[in-house]
């Protein structure tokens, strides 16, 4: 046979051998550096970090020095050792250069070296590695198999977008090598140019879809991950592999059928690394997809019902299979399984799984209840899981399965969890107790005792909102104020520091019912005794201020209640009016002069507070709840009930923060605040904040107190300092009775979208009022988490007249809407500018955000 045809070259064999000869001569002369081993061992000998630095310093001015003599018999043993000097954290930078000069070597060893060192000490943002293309593109043009897996592993590491779009095509080339080693190679690498640089996609779709024909698992394995990348980046892509469903089916059937194979066996299951890929490309290419979904169900079954769940390796299978059938269209039966399978789950001793379980039937609760509704024991006993993340996501998965259906036996377990609970899960959970409780509720009575219960467990930790419920709840529900009181009567007497709200609430019924305490059956108090623990909190240290200005309001009113103890009242109420505290200070000051000249006015200002109607959101029955609106403003803050009731009522309570919001500065249109409280003033700021009409006067303080009707019919009393709440609510009930006009085809059009909440506005022109614009307001919330206390506000320039109607409520669920109307009244016919402002409660976070709108159509005011 003739030497030719093997490509033998007798000139190159001698120049090889002489250089080989000449290097072994070198190595012999000159003195070797220390091995990488040696290395390793000196710096593992330190004893300081001092020592260690000391080491590595000297090995690093050591390996300059050689980089300087271009001393190339020992690079590839000096760029190791400073490939690890660089892993423990030490700067090795200026050994980038040698890296290049070890790939451009013909032997495999530098290669290595070389490649190794690039992908570690270049990456796209150093103009260094642009010099490595010319050289990735020779060594994948290379006859070596393992030549051409280091510029594969190296292009995929460090490419930049201009090196993947000059390599693309010799990446796509080697992908239909006959080598499957090669091949997956390529395919990976592929994989990574395409995160880099999506466009070049379309590249490699011919040469993808030839890989699901693949045998060898390696290149099958990287080709399903290839094609999962392209469809979750591209629609079009999604329909092109939809075809390949029947190959991933049969590929994985087998993998299910298969036999022992020792090659791929992991503790008795057949690959189950590509399994996984499989499952999560099939879910990719079912969901929303009725036909993709309806040839997987068997194969999901199968695999659900004959995976070995004894290790560990099953039951990622099965969790993956899990989420494949929740995701897809799959039949009900499948996902009942499916649900079954996490509650397997729950049972498993790892921690982990049991973990995965809760996570994901949080996350599938929504889709089938009831199956999830047979774990409820299950979920119930995972609150008492020592470890806080498996307790956190049980308790978020148990307030997800309460329905009307189930609530006592859910809050019992619930009250139980929240009375043993660490500190940083009261707050939410007795939040969403409560939230739960006022939703599905049997009966008022109930509701109350679980008020009360969440009061005593909580304690400290209970949000503010808990406190304003169970007030608001009940002096709503008379009937059951003589049950109520004799309770929150021992929790006074036996008051501890640790339960302020719990005081709060006690503090405030009390000295609303307190002549309860005297009539009750079977409760022996007396005027003196409850007098004696008033004193008690007044005077404690323990007790915040916040409390003590609940039972510094609550003793006053029990002055109209218990007509004996009047001067003893009266002696402790006169004694805050030197206290340290500006508030308390402030109550005692104001609450002692109806005890002197304005004595007369005490038993009207401090009669019980009647009950407010209030429309409880989500289709839900009303519910009648009450709102501190008499004279006495300080009695007790509550802002919020009004709000949730009359927004406009709020707005004008809160009008000096909101006139400093929305005006603006140097916006003359936009209505400022004047140095006089003048009835002019009190008119435009009318306008500005809403809701009221300009016929309306501003009454003076002296006329006379006044009665309105309120919905459920029960008179209200306003006193002197209120008739702008008056006339606040006689608009609400003006606009709310008076006959619809006739209205054209409204304007439709997005005006604020920002962080889930969309506000759009529907425009429509009264054909009998042509100076009059009605505004229909929709907030949308676009999350999985609900928006509560929820108020919108807008204001415009004082040449218009603006007219906020109630919302339909202050809770916008998720994926849900609030609506509202706005009567906007033009006489000049000029163009309308608005501001807007928006508050809601997202998450536990309070968001506040205003905007401007300038784009309504000219066509509407003119």
């Amino acid at each position: 046979m003739n030497p030719s045809d093997h490509g033998f070259n007798p000139a190159f064999n001698m120049a090889a051998i002489k250089q080989v000869i000449n290097d072994a001569v070198e190595r012999v002369r000159a003195p070797s550096p220390m091995r990488l081993r040696d290395l390793i061992r000196q710096i593992r000998a330190a004893r300081t970090a001092a020592e260690e630095r000391a080491v590595i310093n000297k090995e690093c001015a050591y390996i300059r020095s050689t980089f300087r003599e271009e001393d190339s018999l020992w690079r590839c043993r000096n760029i190791a050792k400073l490939l690890y000097i660089h892993m423990l954290g030490y700067p090795a930078h200026f050994g980038q250069l040698e890296c290049l000069k070890l790939i451009a070597s013909s032997r495999f060893t530098d290669k290595r070296i070389g490649y190794l060192g690039a992908m570690l000490l270049l990456d796209e943002r150093q103009d260094v590695h642009l010099l490595i293309t010319n050289c990735l593109k020779n060594d994948l043009n290379s006859t070596t198999q393992f030549v051409v897996g280091l510029a594969l592993c190296t292009l995929g590491a460090i490419a930049s977008p201009e090196m993947s779009r000059d390599l693309a095509g010799e990446v796509e080339r080697l992908m239909k090598s006959p080598n499957a080693y090669v091949r997956k190679k390529a395919a990976l690498c592929a994989y990574r140019i395409i995160l880099k640089v999506p466009e070049l996609m379309e590249i490699f779709l011919p040469a993808t879809r030839s890989l699901l024909s693949e045998k060898n698992h390696g290149v099958l394995i990287t080709g399903v991950s290839l094609i999962t990348e392209m469809c979750e980046n591209s629609v079009d892509t999604l329909q092109h592999f939809k075809k390949l469903v029947p190959n991933l089916l049969r590929h994985l059937k087998n993998l299910i059928l298969a036999g022992y194979s020792p090659e791929h066996d992991v503790s008795g299951i057949s690959d189950p690394f590509l399994q996984v890929k499989i499952l999560r490309l099939l879910r990719i290419l079912g969901k929303n997809d009725v036909e993709a979904s309806e040839a997987m169900n068997d194969i999901l079954a199968q695999v659900a019902t004959n995976t070995e769940t004894s290790k560990n390796v099953g039951n990622t299978i099965l969790y993956e299979t899990v989420l494949s059938i929740m995701d897809i269209r799959s039949e009900s039966g499948l996902r009942v399984l499916a649900i079954n399978i996490l509650g397997r789950f729950l049972v498993n001793n790892d921690k982990n799984i049991r973990y995965v379980a809760l996570n994901t039937l949080l996350k599938t609760v929504h889709v089938d209840t009831s199956a999830v509704q047979r774990h409820r024991t299950t979920i119930l006993e995972c609150l008492k899981d020592p470890d806080v993340s498996i307790r956190r996501r049980a308790l978020e998965l148990s307030f997800a399965l309460i329905n009307s259906g189930n609530i006592r036996t859910m809050m019992k377990e619930l009250l139980n969890f929240l009375e043993r609970a660490d500190p940083e899960f009261k707050e939410m959970a007795s939040s969403r107790i409560v939230l739960a409780a006022e939703k599905h509720a049997p009966n008022i009575k109930w509701h109350l005792d679980t008020l009360l219960s969440v009061l005593v467990a909580a304690g400290n930790y209970v949000r503010d909102d808990v406190v304003s419920c169970t007030i608001q709840l009940l002096v709503a529900n008379p009937s059951q104020q003589e049950y109520m009181v004799p309770q929150l009567w021992s929790a006074l007497e036996s008051d501890s520091a640790d339960r302020q709200p719990l005081t709060q609430v006690a503090t405030w019924c009390i000295g609303e019912f307190g002549d309860l305490l005297l009539t009750t059956s079977g409760l022996k108090v007396s005027e003196a005794e409850v007098l004696a623990v008033y004193q008690r909190l007044l005077f404690s240290p323990q007790n915040t201020p916040i409390t003590k200005q609940y039972a510094l309001t609550s003793l006053t009113k029990l002055s109209t209640r218990f007509p004996t103890e009047t001067s003893k009242i009266r002696e402790l109420i006169e004694s805050f009016g030197s206290h340290v505290q500006m508030e308390l200070q402030q109550r005692g000051v104001e609450y002692g002069q109806l005890f002197g000249k304005f004595s007369h006015l005490r038993n009207a200002l401090l009669e019980r507070m009647p009950p407010l109607e209030i429309q409880k959101n989500n289709g839900n029955t009303s519910q009648n709840g009450s709102h501190e609106l008499d004279s006495e403003e300080d009695l007790i803050d509550s802002n919020s009930s009004v709000r949730n009731t009359f927004p406009q009522i709020h707005d004008k309570m809160s009008e000096n923060a909101l006139l400093v919001l929305l005006g603006g500065e140097g916006d003359n249109e936009i209505l400022e605040p004047l140095p006089k409280p003048t009835t002019d003033t009190n008119q435009d700021l009318l306008d500005l904040l809403g809701g009221l009409d300009s016929s309306y006067d501003i009454i003076s303080d002296k006329k006379p107190a006044a009665e309105i009707k309120v919905s459920n019919d029960s008179t209200l009393s306003l006193q002197n300092n209120n008739n702008n709440i008056l006339n606040a609510i006689n608009s609400v009930n003006d606009y709310l009775t008076e006959p619809p006009l006739p209205l054209v085809q409204p304007q439709e059009s997005t005006v604020y979208e920002k962080d889930g909440l969309r506000i759009d506005f529907a425009l429509q022109k009264v054909p009998d009022s042509p100076n009059t614009t009605i505004v229909n307001v929709a907030a949308y919330n676009t999350t999985s988490t609900p928006f509560t206390e929820f108020i919108f506000q807008a204001a415009v320039p004082r040449t218009f007249q603006l007219q906020l109607m109630p919302p339909s409520g202050t809770v916008i669920a998720d994926n849900g809407v609030i609506t509202q109307v706005l009567k906007v009244t033009t006489p000049n016919k000029c163009a309308l500018r608005m501001r807007i402002r928006v508050s809601y409660n997202c998450g536990g976070a309070t968001v506040t955000d205003q905007a401007e709108i300038n784009n309504f159509p000219s066509e509407i005011w003119q």
